[in-house]
């Protein structure tokens, strides 16, 4: 395991793809914060907001990031050739699936964290979380558990497709997918109650009094699509940027269970795998 994780080591840091995504990550970080800087700074009311407004917009990104990078670096193992080589030499499957997660894993965290860093440039000028630090703490554990799930969901797929380019591709529409069902199910639960239309009366334009909403998600349905957002990645992240968590310890656990569930489900189906 120590020389699969030294060589997976070696190539990452030398891995072109690893540093454009980091350097991405970084740029779209500052580049955001400044903007975000900006519109705090306004003079208008509705536009004075802290930094806990736009310090976790990361986390809706990082998953494409992921797929991105992932796809590529082991896709080119298999066009290579090099894990065919690694199972010659003597190792075992389930280490090379391993050894592939856990750089994978690694990778992905670091762009957090250059995500952290780039963020935190808005700091002298918009000021630290208003949230409190031991929420902001729970938020950062929840996007590290999320970026792990996202890396052991990338790894499921990259380690048991042999072709590069269709990797790149299915891992990125499934990220993509994951973002769009997140977003559904997010718009559903955030449907007001009620509603107000506005009428044109004699006297102008007046706020007609509040009706029952249509398509108001109530009773166990509504349990249903929290449970959704809390149990995806996507939709932590989704949950997340709007600061609006309510479930943390099952955001937590879900993408355990997805870490766990997707690393087993690949080993089983690696260790079948042909890569003659």
């Amino acid at each position: 395991m120590r020389k699969l994780l030294s060589a997976n080591y070696f190539r990452l840091w030398r891995d072109k793809i690893f540093w454009i995504c980091m350097g991405t990550m970084l740029v779209y970080s500052v580049a955001y914060m400044l903007n975000g800087c900006r519109q705090a700074t306004v003079d208008l009311a509705e536009y004075n907001y802290s930094i806990d407004k736009y310090y976790f917009h990361f986390t809706m990104s990082i998953g494409v990031f992921c797929a991105v990078f992932s796809s590529m670096f082991f896709g080119t193992e298999y066009s290579d050739g090099t894990i065919r080589n690694k199972v010659i030499v003597g190792h075992t499957k389930v280490n090379i699936y391993i050894a592939s997660l856990i750089t994978t894993i690694t990778a992905t965290l670091l762009m957090v964290f250059v995500w952290m860093i780039g963020a935190s440039i808005a700091i002298p000028i918009l000021g630290i979380w208003e949230m409190g630090i031991p929420n902001l703490l729970i938020y950062l554990l929840i996007i590290l558990m999320l970026a792990v799930a996202l890396a052991a969901i990338c790894t499921l797929i990259n380690m048991i497709s042999t072709n590069k380019a269709f990797t790149v591709v299915i891992s990125v529409l499934l990220i993509m997918g994951l973002l769009i069902l997140a977003s559904m199910f997010y718009n559903g639960f955030s449907e007001p109650e009620m509603t107000s239309g506005v009428q044109i009366t004699a006297n102008g334009m007046q706020m007609s009094e509040p009706m029952p909403n249509p398509n108001y998600i109530s009773g166990e349905m509504r349990k249903i699509y929290e449970f959704i957002l809390d149990f995806l990645p996507t939709g932590q992240g989704l949950t997340v940027w709007q600061v609006e968590v309510r479930h943390p310890i099952r955001m937590i656990l879900s993408s355990a269970a997805i870490t766990i569930l997707t690393t087993l489900s690949g080993i089983f189906v690696f260790k079948k795998k042909n890569l003659k």
